[in-house]
């Protein structure tokens, strides 16, 4: 053999070891990779103090006598479980969130309330608008660049029975220019020819370009979340639970940085355990605006993954033995701490009696978590269509106009707090396209007949949903497969009478067609579509006669 040969050999064989190497190691590669360009696409500075704007009412009224303030509090990822309202909670309710049950107990506790969509962006688009989102196109959920092929590349390599799908195809759109189109008339922008003054703390993930940002649709301060690490992950105060057996888990840890910036400027850390960082400048918020009406938008993150506590809120809790399920009730009792000091600060400022405050998740909790207990009793997870993933804790409290203590059965929907803003503040909601919720204040105080809703419609790609007079119908395709319950008998979805009743099942799907007639196609392709467990949290492995869902995103 020549030398050339045995040169050309070697290199052959250096070739294939090194494209084994890096086959064998090409998850760890291209999570290292998305760390790498998160770094470089989020440089974060020191802290910053933020300087809120203070103002007074230019007519001089007294808080009495002025418009309502309004407080709108939306939490991500909440499950039905994780309150103790009504006998649920944490552990068996052994970690009590008395400031958020309080605000149903002293207002209105809308028993069948839904979230928009079964995860979080389509929520809130329609929350800020008052419309179904896919009516202008926001059917899925944005997701940061590699977040979709690396999370279905670790989930195949993690051995799930069922396999993710490719997306739709078509033409990308950047992760920056997936929102909210700025032609939407926001629930800020209808308040601020109120008089309003309009802040915006948290998350937003409804665009952050082309007039998609928080100070572009009408907030005249936004204190945005840029990225979602609670406290860095070597903090001194911080207790981590990481669960191997999730793929978007693994995501998050290495491509979230611990980040906030302020009207669109550079990032910066912010100033302490991210919950708590809300709370106190949601409460100088307060504070700053107690002589003229606002509008106080707090999307906190909590309690979405990575899931992160306090030391001091995680060894109050030594009576729970389950690491992970610690981390998340310590993640529950920082939440309700900071509504709590929200409430307070209205009281402490004269501004509790003429506040309306509402209360609500923009979905379900996360069966990815591996916390079996967080719906109950319903079934099924975020990224469902199932009871679990949009049946949310929904409140409302206005002490000088709602009466304390009341609760209403009918559905109720995000996009109802739209029009029950409006409603409140004297706006008038558009009238050049159809705003799909209704003014609450009103049917609680007897002041509309009938019930806020008699259908109501879900979307998202593979997995939809109808609720019609009582009847759900979800379907998914795969495994085209559809499901019927009468809620009325049967609120937790556990008798399937797709087969018992065809002729209701064909009148639900009649009334979904009818309903999609309506809607815009999505304004992005998705990007994968993904199989959920209905029954089992994603610690659990999956059995071949497991009912399950594909969910698009």
């Amino acid at each position: 053999m020549s030398k050339l040969s045995k040169w050309a050999g070697g290199v052959f064989v250096a070739a294939l070891l090194i494209a084994t190497i890096v086959w064998m190691n090409l998850n760890a590669i291209l999570l290292f990779g998305i760390e790498w360009a998160a770094n470089r696409r989020t440089p974060v500075g020191p802290h910053q103090q933020i300087e809120w704007a203070s103002g007074v009412d230019p007519e001089g009224r007294a808080a009495n006598q002025r418009p309502p303030n309004i407080v709108l509090i939306l939490a991500d990822d909440l499950g039905w479980n994780d309150l103790t309202f009504q006998g649920g909670g944490v552990v068996g309710g052994t970690v009590p969130t008395p400031n958020i049950d309080s605000i149903a107990t002293d207002g209105v506790s809308f028993t069948n309330g839904y979230a928009a969509n079964g995860t979080c962006a389509p929520s809130r688009a329609a929350i800020m608008s008052g419309r179904y989102g896919t009516r202008f196109g926001f059917e899925f959920t944005p997701t940061p660049p590699g977040m979709s092929s690396i999370v279905g590349r670790l989930s195949g390599d993690m051995g799930r029975l069922r396999p993710g799908l490719p997306g739709d195809g078509g033409e990308s759109v950047p992760y920056e220019q997936m929102g909210m189109p700025a032609s939407e008339i926001s629930i800020a922008e209808l308040l601020a020819e109120r008089g309003y003054h309009n802040v915006h703390i948290g998350k937003w993930h409804l665009g952050r370009t082309n007039g998609m940002a928080a100070e572009d649709q009408g907030f005249d301060e936004s204190l945005l979340m840029t990225s979602g690490m609670y406290l860095p992950e070597d903090d001194p105060g911080v207790v981590n639970s990481k669960q191997d057996f999730d793929p978007i888990d693994k995501f998050l840890w290495r491509a979230l940085k611990y980040a906030a910036s302020f009207n669109s400027g550079p990032a910066f850390e912010p100033g302490g355990y991210l919950t708590d960082y809300y709370t106190d400048e949601a409460v100088k918020v307060i504070e700053a605006n107690r002589d003229r009406p606002f509008f106080l938008y707090l999307a906190h993150w909590a309690p979405h993954t990575p899931l992160q506590a306090t030391k001091a809120d995680y060894d109050a809790l030594s009576h729970i033995e389950n690491h992970r399920e610690r981390v998340y009730a310590a993640m529950i009792r920082a939440l309700d701490r900071g509504v709590g000091r929200v409430l307070a600060s209205l009281r402490e400022n004269g501004l509790e009696e003429n506040t309306l405050v509402m209360f609500t998740s923009d979905n379900g909790g996360a069966g990815y978590i591996g916390l079996p207990d967080v719906n109950r009793p319903f079934r099924g997870w975020k990224i469902s269509l199932f009871e679990g993933g949009i049946h949310v804790p929904y409140f409302i409290r206005w002490p000088s106009q709602i009466e304390a203590g009341g609760t209403r059965d009918a559905p109720v929907h995000g996009f109802d707090l739209y029009a029950t803003a409006a409603a409140a503040a004297g706006a008038e909601v558009p009238t050049d396209r159809p705003i799909d919720g209704v003014d609450l204040v009103s049917y609680v105080r007897g002041e509309t007949s009938g019930v806020p809703h008699d259908r109501l419609f879900w979307r998202s790609g593979t997995s939809q949903s109808a609720l019609v007079d009582g009847w759900k119908m979800n379907v998914s395709d795969p495994p085209g497969r559809a499901w019927l319950f009468d809620l009325a008998a049967d609120p937790n979805e556990r008798v399937d009478l797709a087969a018992e009743r065809p002729e209701k099942l064909a009148e639900l799907k009649a009334a979904l067609a009818a309903h999609n007639a309506e809607q815009l196609p999505s304004a992005w392709p998705s990007q994968g579509s993904f199989a959920t467990n209905i029954d089992k949290d994603l610690s659990q492995p999956d059995e071949p006669d497991d009912e399950y869902i594909y969910w698009s995103n």
